[in-house]
């Protein structure tokens, strides 16, 4: 538990525009463990769910939870950024242990997940609340490099075409999502999987030894 001269240390630094201290290493786990659960409540009881059933899933206190997110909208803001985070932080490791364009290919239906479990977060994120400003402009910053990676690497590869527009593919993968919810005959991994051949027509042709 962070102690109450620890949290005024960092928010005297915040408020001055320094860099905030690093949470001690039971804080993190703290603050990791009501993120993963929030995401998990969130995703099948909604945004409204009360905060016991995030707190008794993540095994802390209500208190605990109210210290690090004060607000609902702040906790709600900081599951986003966190599973953005997480989806965005796969390319890298997909990259490494497959070809590219399978690699791109895992990464969309990785995006596909992100996506069909965040539609509940859509009307939260819409309302109007100023803490959810910023999510829009994330959410670029972090899937626009990471996707635009795995297309040129692909496309260098001669595995797919070299003229894709990442926030067009970032778009159609969007459109061709179902809510978790709804997808109980793997529709959306369908899609996804035919969007990606759609990516190989118009590749150059490789060469055969």
């Amino acid at each position: 538990m962070v102690s109450e001269e620890a949290t005024r240390e960092a928010d005297a630094a915040a408020a001055e525009g320094q860099p905030r201290k690093r949470l001690r290493a039971d804080a993190q786990r703290s603050t990791d463990a009501l993120l993963t659960a929030a995401a998990e409540v969130f995703a099948t009881s909604g945004v409204d769910a009360p905060v016991r059933e995030i707190t008794a899933k993540a095994g802390v206190g209500a208190g605990t939870l109210y210290r690090h997110f004060p607000q609902r909208s702040d906790l709600i803001a900081a599951v986003f950024r966190h599973e953005v985070d997480a989806c965005a932080d796969s390319a890298p490791s997909l990259a490494a242990r497959y070809e590219p364009a399978e690699a791109l290919a895992k990464w969309l239906q990785r995006f596909a997940g992100f996506i069909a479990t965040k539609r509940g977060l859509s009307a939260a994120l819409h309302s109007g609340d100023p803490a959810y400003d910023t999510l829009p402009s994330y959410f670029q910053q972090r899937f626009m490099p990471v996707l635009g990676a795995l297309l040129d690497s692909a496309a260098k590869a001669g595995e797919i075409r070299s003229d894709v527009d990442p926030e067009d593919l970032l778009v159609a993968t969007r459109n061709l999502t179902l809510p978790a919810q709804e997808d109980d005959n793997g529709h959306t991994p369908r899609m996804i999987a035919l969007l990606v051949d759609g990516l190989r027509y118009g590749a150059p042709a490789r060469e055969t030894r």
